[in-house]
């Protein structure tokens, strides 16, 4: 026997039972730890019911008086009150209470079998409970929760299980109501499931998919570790324009203390209609002309100047909360950031880039790992609004030393997928997609191929056959669907994209010889398109200057970003991958709203 085999069982620190897949992801799928005790605690995912052999009815006395036979008449009378008097009235004896006979049938003995999951791996535990541990309609509802203590043992039917666990002890059992819990039903399409996202987990695909999610981090952290990069945090809450042109959320406290909202909200709930304050303004203004007319004193002129303008200004706060369909936005109130928390116009941030290099010319090679937001009105399957993004800055280096590190990263996390989550891969090969393998092997093998956004143009019009739904010129944003075709359909694996015309991209990318195009470069992968953006710094103070001028930014919005290249300037280059296509991309899936916790998109924020 391996030292596996002989190893003892180890409970979870923090919570005093083992994971399952501390017992299933042996080896030997756990036969070695058979004939010990342990305490397991999850969710049940299914369950069915097997009966013991029936149990013979007997009587159960409830109250006894004598041991004597009970004749016929007696057992008559104590049934029938009104054959017992009747008997009284012809003297036919004392009706004398005898004991009741009540033949009570004891339920008959059963076994529940359990399927049950804690979500550390794919793989269910089964569980046996007898019926005079727990009745079955307490344990084997779908989505029951039980911690429970009992002893691992061979299974006792046939079927794929290696071990299951005979329960000894109940520690804890959560309920749940069938009617309205929402996975009560099997096999839910995941765009049902996004409805009850606080739920999602406990289906087998969105654990796997949570998984590989975590597992996709944790390599991110290890590649950059392992390569020498600080990890640094960059703010969400940001006054800068990250991207020069980007959908931004607005930050502000003003809406919440509006005196205007408050007074429009007052005079709706009176009942008091524009036409009816319209009307008023026509009669207080003839009382201003007879005012100013009779020369009276100017204590009333005033009053009722300030009555007409207040009255004025009311109409038109209702006019505009009209027009707005009762919703009081930035755009129908010029606000004054400077009564503001942060006294001046602040977003959420949509990049980290321009604060990592802040970062990087101080320390070198850095990289932030967190949430992004983008205010696009967009359906997408490859849209949110709240994304989580790895930005990556490197100091004295140039596109191809970025466009180098971004293909060793991907490489790297590819592998550690590949190598470490086997169980969950499987899982998806069967249920998901059946190419998730071959995707993940061909990053791995392959060399990605590199071809300029000028190529990139003049191979998609070569094409024959094919009738792309947008245009294909010099200056145009390339479409999912040119990049598809590109990676899919003509070379077939991974394509490195670069030197894009520069009215496409951020104002701070390095502007090429040509004047025209900047140092840029999307990493294209088959079935998800774009998942690395990246591009070299402007590290010329007077192009950098003349750039933010002609796209008409606010100077004085990025003085703290141009301070970078007056005082001690240096060539950076970076990039930014954003996760969710990365994990759609190792896990067959094709909607990014199904592969985080709580997605967050246009429409749409439920919890």
């Amino acid at each position: 026997m391996d030292s596996e085999q002989a190893a003892v069982v180890e409970c979870s620190k923090y919570t005093k039972r083992v994971m399952l897949k501390t017992l299933l992801g042996r080896s030997d799928g756990g036969v070695g730890l058979i004939g010990q005790r342990v305490v397991i605690g999850g969710w049940v995912k299914s369950s069915r019911e097997i009966k013991k052999q029936p149990a013979t009815p007997h009587s159960v006395p409830a109250q006894v008086v004598s041991t004597k036979d009970v004749t016929c008449s007696e057992v008559l009378q104590s049934r029938i009150p009104l054959l017992r008097s009747i008997m009284k009235v012809f003297g036919a004896g004392e009706y004398r209470v005898r004991e009741k006979i009540n033949v009570v049938f004891q339920p008959q003995p059963s076994v529940s079998i359990l399927q049950v999951s804690d979500g550390s791996c794919v793989a269910s535990l089964q569980v046996l409970v007898d019926s005079a541990l727990a009745t079955p309609c307490q344990v084997m509802a779908t989505g029951t929760c039980v911690l429970i203590e009992g002893m691992l043992q061979q299974p006792s039917l046939q079927g794929k299980h290696i071990i299951e666990l005979q329960a000894e002890k109940i520690l804890h059992l959560g309920l749940v109501d069938q009617s309205n819990y929402p996975l009560s039903k099997k096999r839910l399409p995941l765009e049902s499931l996004r409805d009850c996202s606080h739920f999602r987990p406990r289906t087998t695909t969105v654990a796997s998919v949570m998984r590989i999610h975590n597992a996709l981090t944790w390599a991110t952290h290890g590649f950059f570790q392992d390569q020498g990069f600080l990890h640094v945090q960059v703010p969400i809450l940001t006054s800068t324009d990250s991207e020069g042109f980007s959908e931004k959320f607005v930050v502000t406290t003003l809406l919440n203390k509006g005196k205007n909202y408050d007074q429009i909200s007052s005079t709706e709930n009176a009942g008091v209609s524009v036409e009816a304050i319209r009307a008023s303004i026509k009669e207080k203004s003839k009382k201003v002309e007879e005012l100013n007319r009779t020369n009276s004193n100017k204590e009333a002129l005033f009053a009722a100047q300030q009555d007409l303008k207040k009255t004025q200004e009311l109409v038109s706060q209702l006019e505009t909360r009209q027009k707005a369909n009762f919703g009081v936005t930035i755009e129908t109130r010029k606000l004054d950031f400077s009564k503001d928390f942060f006294a001046r116009q602040t977003y959420l941030t949509v990049s980290g880039r321009l604060h990592l290099e802040s970062q990087a010319c101080g320390l070198g090679n850095v990289y932030s790992f967190g949430p992004r937001f983008q205010a696009v009105k967009s359906e997408s399957k490859k849209s949110l609004a709240e994304t989580w993004m790895v930005d990556v800055e490197m100091a004295f280096s140039e596109l191809e030393d970025a466009m180098e590190c971004a293909n060793d990263f991907l490489k790297f996390v590819c592998k550690r997928i590949s190598e470490g989550y086997m169980e969950d891969l499987q899982f998806i090969l069967k249920r998901i997609d059946k190419k998730v393998m071959e995707r993940l092997q061909l990053t791995l093998s392959s060399s990605f191929d590199r071809i300029s956004y000028a190529e990139a143009i003049e191979v998609l019009r070569q094409v024959a056959g094919k009738r792309f739904q947008g245009k294909i010129e010099f200056g145009v944003s390339l479409t999912e669907e040119h990049e598809s075709y590109l990676v899919d359909e003509i070379y077939k694996k991974p394509v490195i994209i670069y030197n894009h015309p520069k009215g496409l991209r951020p104002f701070y990318v390095r502007l090429n010889e040509d004047g025209m195009t900047v140092a840029t470069f999307d990493v294209v992968l088959p079935k998800v398109g774009t998942v690395i953006r990246g591009s070299q710094s402007e590290e010329r103070f007077n192009v950098l200057s003349s750039r933010t001028e002609a796209l008409g930014l606010q100077k004085q919005q990025y003085e703290w970003y141009l301070d970078l290249r007056r005082h001690g300037s240096v060539k950076t280059s970076g990039f930014s991958l954003m996760l969710e296509p990365l994990v759609l991309y190792a896990t067959g899936l094709n909607d990014v709203k199904d592969v985080v916790p709580f997605p967050r998109s246009f429409g749409r924020a439920n919890n």
